[in-house]
């Protein structure tokens, strides 16, 4: 299994010296759970983290070598940005946790984010990328779709804030 790494190029996307991408630890998850707390609140989306976030509460079950592997973008030591992409068998992966602070959207480091994600698979030899998206999230559908994902899904969860979710997917 390969280390998770940022590649160069995506470096150079997040080329400001205020920004930083890379990889996060399980220290990370509380900023990253306070991070999706923000969209939460941005959305008028109930948060209860316990409910919502199982997989950042058990880290590294999900999120670390063999499992996965999970990306922060900082700010000024803050976390601003995240993307988790965890192993699912067959050659598949799921990309889970795609959040940037308002501000920070339409600017690339989504983008960046998940080309984070895709070189991570390529180098682990996964080959068939999917994800799962509030359908309220249009902004990131618009940026899915430009990066090579195609809908293929929708479902409706049985969660506090009554979500229905798209299914993207990406061959790689």
């Amino acid at each position: 299994m390969a280390e998770a790494s940022v590649p160069a190029r995506l470096l150079a996307i997040v080329s400001d010296p205020d920004f930083t991408i890379e990889l996060a630890s399980p220290a990370d998850a509380p900023a990253v759970i306070r991070l999706i707390g923000r969209v939460y609140e941005e959305y008028g989306f109930i948060f209860e983290p316990a409910d919502e976030l199982p997989d950042l509460l058990a880290f590294t079950q999900h999120y670390v070598v063999p499992y996965g592997a999970f990306f922060v973008i900082r700010s000024r030591g803050n976390v601003v940005g995240s993307v988790g992409v965890e192993q699912l068998g067959g050659g598949a992966a799921e990309l889970h946790r795609l959040y940037l602070d308002a501000e920070l959207r339409s600017c690339g480091l989504g983008r960046a984010l998940v080309e984070a994600v895709i070189a991570w698979c390529r180098a682990e030899g996964i080959m068939h990328l999917l994800l799962w998206s509030d359908t309220r999230f249009d902004r990131a559908h618009t940026l899915y779709e430009r990066m090579g994902f195609q809908r293929t899904g929708e479902r409706a969860l049985n969660d506090i804030n009554q979500s229905r979710e798209y299914r993207y997917e990406r061959l790689l």
